[in-house]
């Protein structure tokens, strides 16, 4: 069997597994849950009940490489014989000079050695003891790693090549870890830039060859600010001259996606596994520094593309309300969607279901996950932009509603995978503001309405999946929906038979027979799944 990869299928990237194509239905720990196995005992049980196939598992940098030079992999081994114990795959997050923009994960010995390891700085100039100066006054040294530091680079690289050397030695024919993330959330905080000595002197330098070119051939991969200050600059000089008021979050990405691309690029040497970087997004009205500056974020997707080839896909981690326009914004150039974050909140599931349906996803993953079916702490309800109206937003995902859908989801594979890049496979959801809308699926249209008639202004967070797997035959996953079914590519429809069911081993085992009233008004509350077979003629056959 080759080893994990992501090529095209039917035209869309998918991740494949064992020569098969494969999607994930993951779950992220909590940051510090994997550093101890007899901690994720626990956790490992909660992904069985929820139905998960896959885990992102944090692997830091001060656990694999705690004095220079010297490697332990205990716990990502344990990790992997847990996932092999439980019948799960792994995706390793690599949390090596990065972690939420800042340094938190790396081992003591680059902590403290702050010569060798320069920090970003994030205003200009220090006092005699060595602290930045900002406005008259001192503040701490900045707790991020400079993007600039060769040295930093290098011994990050090294550590990470080791790493995935390792994985192929213990699981190179097993293939229980299935991707690796480069760092986790990259970028800078406090400023648009670093604003140390060796980035003032690299910022007023030429920019680099091809840079400025690429980026004013691919405009639609720069938000519209970027792209105009890309294509109002001159055709070579500094970044200033170059990018006009662009520049400094431009460099910024440049200097970041190139360090990951060096990194990515010794790891793959080693094991190239699919590989992805992750973004902490911009919400509205944010400036470069409000977010991290220079990640993997939409706006400047192109500087990654360009800058860090090596990476196979650039993921969002959405905790903001508008799931949907990011999701978008992530796939409009033709790139698989690829969640490794997510909120918990009772979205959750109608937002796994819709992934797969629409987005035709690679990944869709829970932060945290465990979590789910728990009230929501404070600080929950601020990261996850809870200050909205939707009560949806508010309200914790249900468990059990949350593992039928994954476990269905799952189960469904061999029949939903092989259909990713085809209009056999479409859904649409409530989300998305329209309170009906209609999938065009050959000899069916199926219309559903996520309002209740009843009462038009309850809210809903409904979703429905439609597969086409014959020419006659379907099924349908849906949740807080009414259905109605028409004829497509005919005047007339006649239903021949209406299931609900469930998949088991790879087997439909069908379960009601739906007839009369319950098959002419499918009024879905609870998630169901059903197989539908139909005919369709024209009138006066």
């Amino acid at each position: 069997m080759s080893i994990p990869v992501i090529r095209p299928h039917n035209g869309h990237p998918m991740l494949f597994v064992e020569d098969q194509p494969f999607y994930i239905v993951g779950g992220e720990v909590h940051n510090s849950d994997s550093s101890s196995p007899a901690y994720m005992e626990g956790i490992w049980q909660c992904a069985d009940e929820l139905g998960l196939n896959t885990l992102l598992l944090p692997v830091s940098w001060e656990l694999v490489e705690p004095e220079e030079g010297r490697f332990d992999f205990t716990v990502p081994d344990a990790l992997i014989q847990q996932a092999r114990r439980y019948g799960k795959r792994i995706v390793f997050l690599w949390f090596g000079a990065w972690k939420n923009a800042e340094m938190t994960y790396a081992p003591a010995w680059v902590k403290t050695d702050r010569k060798r390891f320069r920090r970003a700085q994030i205003v200009k100039g220090k006092d005699k003891a060595g602290r930045s100066v900002a406005g008259g006054r001192a503040t701490l040294p900045y707790y991020t790693l400079s993007a600039l530091c060769e040295a930093t680079v290098t011994a990050d690289g090294k550590a990470f090549a080791a790493l995935m050397a390792h994985l192929k030695e213990v699981d190179g024919a097993q293939h229980t870890v299935i991707g690796v993330q480069v760092e986790n959330e990259t970028g800078l905080l406090g400023s648009a830039r670093d604003r140390s000595d060796a980035a003032d002197a690299a910022f007023a330098a030429p920019v680099p060859e091809g840079l400025a070119a690429f980026l004013r051939a691919h405009p639609d991969w720069l938000d519209p600010d970027l792209a105009q200050a890309v294509a109002a600059g001159a055709e070579q000089g500094s970044w200033t001259e170059v990018f006009g008021a662009g520049a400094e979050e431009l460099f910024s990405a440049y200097y970041t996606a190139r360090y990951l691309d060096t990194v990515a690029l010794q790891g793959k040497a080693a094991y190239p596994l699919p590989m992805f970087a992750n973004c902490w997004l911009v919400h509205k009205g944010d400036k470069p520094g409000d977010y991290p500056s220079g990640g993997p974020v939409a706006r400047v997707r192109g500087v990654w593309r360009f800058a860090a080839p090596t990476l196979d896909v650039l993921g969002p981690d959405i905790y903001v309300p508008e799931f949907l326009q990011v999701c978008d914004e992530y796939t409009r150039d033709g790139s698989p969607l690829f969640i490794p974050e997510a909120a918990t909140h009772a979205y959750a599931a109608p937002r796994l279901a819709y992934c797969i349906g629409h987005y035709h996803a690679m990944c869709y993953s829970p932060f945290g996950f465990d979590d789910i079916g728990h009230p929501f702490s404070a600080i929950q309800g601020y990261l996850f932009g809870m200050d909205v109206t939707d009560p949806a937003l508010k309200t914790p995902q249900d468990k059990a509603e949350y593992a039928w859908f994954a476990h269905t989801l799952t189960a469904m594979m061999p029949v939903l995978a092989p259909l990713y890049g085809t209009d056999a496979l479409q859904a649409a959801c409530a989300e998305s503001g329209e309170p009906q809308a209609t999938l065009a699926l050959g000899k069916l249209n199926l219309s559903a309405i996520f309002r209740n008639p009843m009462v038009p202004d309850q809210l809903c967070n409904g979703v429905v999946l439609a597969a086409r797997v014959a020419p006659d035959t379907y099924y349908l996953l849906a949740y807080h929906t009414m259905l109605n079914l028409a004829a497509g590519d005919a005047e007339n429809l006649d239903i021949l038979s209406l299931e609900e069911g469930q998949f088991e081993n790879g087997s439909w085992k069908p379960g009601r027979r739906l007839n009369g009233d319950e098959a002419a008004m499918l009024m879905i509350g609870a998630p169901r799944l059903l197989k539908l077979r139909v005919s369709t003629y024209e009138d006066g056959e």
